[in-house]
C-alpha cells in the first residue's frame, strides 16, 4: 500500500477512535439530552462512582430439601403414570432421603437410572428401601442454582431499572452483585428483588376458619394427609386460615408473562398469562372446581383466595392489596423467573460517591503524572523520534477509550491500574524499535534502511512480549472475579492497541517524516 493509501486509512480510524472516545468524557446529563452525542461511554465501576456491593450464599440445606420434596413428587408421579409399586414415599430431612415402603423395591432400579442418576438405593429397615442424594449429586445442585440464579438475578435487576448491574459467580455457591450507581433508596428496593425467591403457587382450598386455632380445632385426630394450613394476612392481621393441598395445582414457572393491571375497583393488581402446560392444567381445574376457592400463594403468604366463578383459561389476574410499587415489583419477579433456591446476604456494603471521586482524582492524577513523565523523556532521549511516539501513544489512549467505550465496558480502579501500565508498555515497544535502528545507524546504515530494518526486525520480539502478556490477561479475565476482571479488560485491550500503534501507526510517521527529510534525529 501506498504512503498516501496508509495516511489516508490510518488518519480515518484516528478520527472514528477520538469521535468514539469523546461522549466518555461528557458527563451523562449532556449526552442524554443532546441527540448528536452517541449515548455510548465508558461506565464507572463500584470503587469510582459508589454504589451497593452485595456478596451472596446460597442456602444449601434450603436447596437440598427442595431436591428432596421434589424427588419425592416426581417419583408419586412416575408410579401414578406407569402404574409402578413403590410405596408412599417419606422424606428424612435429616438424612436428605426418602424412604420407600411397601412397594415392590425392585421397579426401582429403571427409575432411578433414568431419572435419578446421582441418587443411591440401599436397603432401609423394616424391609424399606432409602433413595439418599450422593455428594456428587448435591454438589451438582449447588452448582446448577448458582448458575440459575445468576441468570435470573441479571433480568430481575435489569427489568427493574437497575443500570448494568455486575452478578457473578463467586467460589462454588456464593454470588458477587455490585450495583453501580445504585444510592441508599434503591437498597431496599434492590434487596426484595434480589433476596426473595419468589415462589407463586396456586392450591385448592378444601377448608376455612377465622384463625389457624380454630382451623386446627375442626381435625382434632391431625389434618388430612397431604396438607398443610397457610395464612391469609393484611398489614399483619390475620384474616382467614385455609387449610389446602401440599402439592401446588401450578407454580410461577408455568408463567408465560406477568404485569401490572387495574381491577374492577382501579387497585393496582397483576394479569398474568400461562404456557401451553399451565393453560391446560388451569383450565382443566377451573371447569371442574366452579364455586371453590383457590389459593394463590407468594412465598407461603396468601396474596388472595378466589372463588372460582367461571372456567379460566391462558390469562389471568392476581388481586390484593398491593401498592402500585409492589404490583410492579411482583410482576418483574414473576416475569423474570422464580429464584431456584434461598439467596442469604452475607456482605453488605453501600458505598458512597466521595470515596469513588477520590478514586476517580487519584487515578487519574497518576494517569497524568506517568504520561507526562513518560512524554517528556521520550522527548528529551529521543528527540524527533521520541516526538513520534508521542503522537503514536496519544492514539493508543483514544483507541483504548474508544474500545471500552463501543462496548460499554465498565472502568475500575485497577482499569486505571491497567491503563497506566499499558502506558509504560505502549513506550516499551517503541523504545525496542528505536534503539535497534540506532543499532543500524551505528552500523553505518543510511537512516531510510535503518528505519526499515529496524521496524522489521523488531517486529517478531514485540510481538513475542505482547503475546505473552495477552495470555496472562486472559487467564486474569476468565479466572478472576470482580476488580481484577476490571485490570485484565483494559490489558487486553492496551495490548491490541500498543501493538497497532507501535508497528503501524509509528511506522507511517516515520515514513511521513522521511518522505519531508534524512535528518531524523534518533
Amino acid at each position: 500500500m501506498s504512503l498516501r493509501a496508509r495516511s489516508i486509512v490510518i488518519g480515518l480510524i484516528a478520527m472514528f477512535m477520538i469521535f468514539l472516545c469523546i461522549p466518555s468524557f461528557i458527563p451523562a446529563k449532556i449526552r442524554e439530552s443532546s441527540a448528536l452525542i452517541p449515548d455510548q461511554a465508558i461506565s464507572l465501576g463500584l470503587d469510582l462512582q459508589g454504589g451497593i456491593y452485595w456478596l451472596m450464599r446460597i442456602d444449601r440445606e434450603d436447596a437440598i430439601s427442595q431436591r428432596v420434596e421434589q424427588a419425592s413428587v416426581t417419583l408419586q408421579e412416575i408410579a401414578t403414570e406407569e402404574g409402578l409399586s413403590i410405596g408412599t414415599p417419606e422424606i428424612l430431612e435429616s438424612e436428605r432421603a426418602l424412604r420407600l415402603c411397601g412397594g415392590n423395591p425392585g421397579v426401582l432400579e429403571g427409575v432411578l437410572e433414568d431419572r435419578f442418576p446421582r441418587w443411591q438405593l440401599e436397603p432401609d429397615t423394616e424391609g424399606c428401601q432409602k433413595l439418599s442424594l450422593t455428594e456428587g449429586a448435591i454438589d451438582e445442585i449447588i452448582t446448577v442454582g448458582v448458575d440459575q440464579s445468576v441468570e435470573v438475578l441479571q433480568e430481575r435487576l435489569s427489568e427493574g431499572g437497575f443500570v448494568e448491574p455486575i452478578i457473578a459467580k463467586q467460589g462454588q455457591d456464593r454470588i458477587l452483585v455490585q450495583m453501580p450507581g445504585s444510592d441508599f433508596e434503591d437498597r431496599e428496593r434492590a434487596k426484595q428483588l434480589i433476596a426473595e425467591p419468589t415462589v407463586l403457587e396456586f392450591k385448592k382450598v378444601l377448608d376455612a376458619a377465622g384463625n389457624e386455632g380454630l382451623l386446627q380445632a375442626k381435625y382434632p385426630d391431625g389434618l388430612p394427609a397431604d396438607t398443610e394450613i397457610v395464612i391469609e394476612k393484611q398489614e399483619d392481621v390475620v384474616i382467614e386460615a385455609l387449610l389446602v393441598t401440599k402439592i401446588p395445582l401450578l407454580i410461577g414457572a408455568n408463567l408465560q408473562d406477568a404485569r401490572v393491571q387495574y381491577d374492577r375497583t382501579n387497585r393496582p393488581a397483576v394479569g398474568f398469562e400461562w404456557d401451553g402446560e399451565g393453560t391446560k392444567k388451569f383450565r382443566d381445574f377451573t371447569t371442574e372446581n366452579i364455586g371453590q376457592r383457590m389459593a394463590i400463594i407468594k412465598d407461603d403468604n396468601v396474596i388472595s383466595a378466589p372463588v372460582i366463578e367461571s372456567r379460566i383459561g391462558q390469562s389471568g389476574q392476581i388481586t390484593g392489596s398491593f401498592s402500585p410499587e409492589e404490583a410492579r415489583t411482583l410482576a418483574i419477579q414473576l416475569r423474570a423467573g422464580a429464584l431456584p433456591v434461598r439467596l442469604l446476604i452475607e456482605e453488605e456494603r453501600t458505598i458512597g460517591p466521595s470515596l469513588g471521586a477520590d478514586s476517580i482524582s487519584s487515578g487519574l492524577g497518576a494517569t497524568l503524572a506517568g504520561s507526562a513523565v513518560v512524554i517528556v523523556f521520550m522527548m528529551i532521549y529521543y528527540q524527533t523520534s521520541g516526538f513520534l511516539a508521542n503522537i503514536a501513544l496519544l492514539l493508543n489512549l483514544a483507541i483504548i477509550f474508544a474500545i471500552m467505550s463501543s462496548f460499554r465496558a465498565t472502568l475500575t480502579l485497577p482499569g486505571i491500574a491497567g491503563l497506566v501500565l499499558t502506558v509504560g508498555m505502549a513506550v516499551d515497544a517503541n523504545v525496542i524499535i528505536f534503539e535497534r535502528i540506532r543499532e543500524e545507524i551505528r552500523a553505518g546504515r543510511p537512516t531510510r534502511a535503518a528505519v526499515h530494518i529496524g521496524f522489521d526486525r523488531s517486529r517478531l520480539a514485540i510481538l513475542d512480549a505482547n503475546i505473552t502478556t495477552l495470555i496472562a490477561g486472559i487467564v486474569l479475565y476468565y479466572l478472576g472475579h470482580g476488580p481484577v476482571q476490571g485490570f485484565a479488560v483494559t490489558l487486553v485491550i492496551g495490548i491490541f492497541s500498543s501493538v497497532f500503534c507501535a508497528l503501524v501507526v509509528s511506522r507511517l510517521l516515520f515514513d511521513l517524516m522521511l518522505s519531508r527529510t534524512d535528518a531524523l534525529k534518533i
